[in-house]
């Protein structure tokens, strides 16, 4: 893949992963105080499930935004990859990584055959 085309995905991808953290309020979770959904009602109102309820979207909240802020990493490494020269070779084994992979997953590092070997901790 030529570079001109893997920095067109690649700030393709920054910008989907951008957008989502936007569209999702996500940008700012991080600075809430955890008590702060909570304590704004009074604990005689509220019922324990709710409590529950909250707490459990909290944390799914948090956990999309780990994931996000994981794939912004992802991309900026990418980045340094791509400008160091390196970006489309495994960094596993070295072999070329195929466009086709690199155009779903823009920020792998990985061929298929060492990601599957990763996953299954095996390698890494």
């Amino acid at each position: 893949m030529d570079e001109a085309t893997a920095r067109q995905l690649l700030e393709k991808e920054l910008q989907r992963l951008e957008d989502l953290r936007e569209t999702l309020g996500l940008k700012d979770l991080e600075a809430e105080p955890e008590e702060g959904d909570v304590d704004e009602l009074s604990s005689v109102d509220q019922h324990s499930a709710d409590l529950g309820t909250e707490t459990f979207e909290r944390e799914k909240e948090q956990s999309i935004l780990i994931s996000v802020e994981g794939g912004l990493a992802d991309v900026e490494r990418a980045f340094a990859r791509l400008d160091a020269g390196t970006y489309g070779r495994c960094e596993i084994c070295g072999k070329t990584i195929p466009d086709e992979r690199l155009e779903a997953r823009p920020a792998t590092r990985y061929c298929a055959e060492d990601q599957a070997l990763i996953e299954r901790g095996v390698a890494g």
